[in-house]
């Protein structure tokens, strides 16, 4: 699995002039506060049935992303360890601690830090430019066999990095670039390490997981923990077949996910090829704009073609808002409407809809509607701060914050303002980078008076 670099942010009016020099300094005389992280996690309990569940697994464990088919479960048959190597910034080793201790409560994984030069997994921190080299599209990525950045190198073309070769787990590597925000850095252990421990597949069809290439979900869900669970079951093993696993998958849930013993539908069909390849086209910024949004109106008459009407119809709507924003603002904006439609009445997806927020919160901002921008960020504020997305927590406060403006409330406008600007720090990183989105979201406003 390689994490990919997420959408870069833009809001409904990317068309919208620059801020004069006048507008865009104030923000920066802001006292900026320190950088503000997650706590203890509150992840929300897998709401689909058991037998939904089991069939999720097997097609996570048994494939990989590719579709290329595995023969056996594999994973670590002993207590794991973990070592760090390079420059680990403080912000990593905090957040690697918190992730540990979730994979040993909600897991039930015997995983802990380790100095040991042999240690089972290794987190290794390399510069932007080697990460280029190698994967140049990838945010981070895991490989199988390897301790280090120089043994990948000696091993790229000897088939040593093939997951479907190996019969059980005993190292794995996971690569992040030097300078990444903290978020970044952090959802990137959460996923890398998923899959060095657990299945190696990614299935869109999924609302609840970061086994997903959408990047919806920062961190791991309660579904995720419940999958690793599960694969480290006393009752599994390294070398099992399929027909194996699933033969004893339904006890072992029943068990350690008594919640999940209740009757549910038909479960969501696998992805057709043809609307994951669109997908991936519109998703792949080395494109013209010209062809990305063509590839998402595909996946969208794809998915209407299916009868869809949950995760993915939506994601496709929002896909395609994002890619005309800069090409026509009207459309983005129907779209993104048809995205919150679909997503905002499930609770699964609550998370899916607050992205969506930002734009609509973009929108009304732009109409100089504050009531109405207030309503959509207050909704999805506690959404994001429970789904531990401090990027987009920022953005909704810094929306919040303009409209308080327009409002007249410029004490509240400012204490908005300075939380988002905590959160900022951590979700995107450089200062620079915080100021330009505070600069950008003043603008909406500031550039189209009544």
């Amino acid at each position: 699995m390689k994490r990919i670099a997420a959408f870069a942010f833009a809001c409904l009016t990317a068309c919208t002039p620059a801020p004069q020099a006048s507008q865009t300094a104030q923000p920066t005389l802001l006292e900026f506060p320190q950088m503000r992280s997650f706590g203890t996690p509150t992840p929300t309990p897998p709401q689909r049935p058991n037998s939904e569940i089991a069939g999720d697994i097997l097609d996570l464990a048994f494939a990989m992303e590719t579709g290329q088919p595995l023969p056996v479960l594999t994973r670590f048959e002993q207590p794991i360890t973990l070592r760090t190597a390079g420059n680990l910034p403080a912000h990593m080793s905090r957040d690697l601690e918190l992730l540990l201790a979730r994979l040993r409560a909600e897991a039930g994984i015997d995983i802990s830090r380790s100095n040991a030069a042999r240690a089972n997994i290794v987190i290794e921190i390399v510069t932007p430019a080697q990460m280029r080299r190698v994967a140049p599209n990838a945010a981070c990525f895991v490989v199988p066999r390897v301790q280090s950045w120089a043994e990948l190198q000696r091993s790229r073309r000897n088939g040593a990095l093939n997951w479907a070769t190996l019969t059980t787990r005993e190292h794995a590597a996971i690569f992040i670039p030097s300078g990444t925000p903290p978020q970044e850095a952090r959802d990137c252990m959460h996923e890398e390490l998923a899959q060095a421990l657990g299945p190696l597949n990614d299935m869109y069809r999924l609302p609840d997981s970061v086994y997903n290439d959408d990047n919806i979900h920062a961190v791991l869900t309660g579904f995720d923990t419940l999958v690793l669970r599960a694969f480290y079951d006393d009752q599994l093993h390294s070398g099992m077949t399929r027909a194996q696993v699933a033969a004893r998958l339904p006890g072992i849930l029943a068990r350690i996910n008594p919640g999940g013993q209740r009757a549910g539908g038909a479960a969501d069909p696998a992805t057709p090829r043809d609307w994951k390849s669109a997908i991936e086209t519109a998703l792949n910024g080395r494109l013209t704009p010209a062809a990305r949004r063509n590839a998402a109106a595909r996946a969208i008459d794809i998915g209407e073609e299916i009868g869809w009407t949950g995760a993915r119809r939506g994601f496709a709507y929002y896909v395609y808002g994002r890619l005309q924003i800069a090409h026509d603002a009207s459309a983005a904006l129907r779209s993104f409407n048809t995205a919150f439609a679909i997503f905002s009445p499930d609770r699964t997806l609550d998370i899916h809809a607050a992205h969506v927020a930002v734009q609509l919160a973009a929108a009304t901002l732009v109409a100089r509607d504050p009531q109405a921008t207030i309503a959509i960020t207050d909704q999805a504020i506690p959404i994001a701060q429970r789904y531990e997305n401090a990027a987009l927590l920022s953005q909704l406060l810094m929306f919040k914050a303009e409209a308080l403006d327009l409002q007249g409330n410029t004490e509240a406008a400012s204490a908005q303002r300075l939380d988002s600007l905590a959160w900022g720090r951590y979700g995107f990183g450089s200062r620079d980078e915080v100021i330009d989105r505070l600069n950008e979201i003043a603008s909406l406003a500031r550039d189209n008076p009544s």
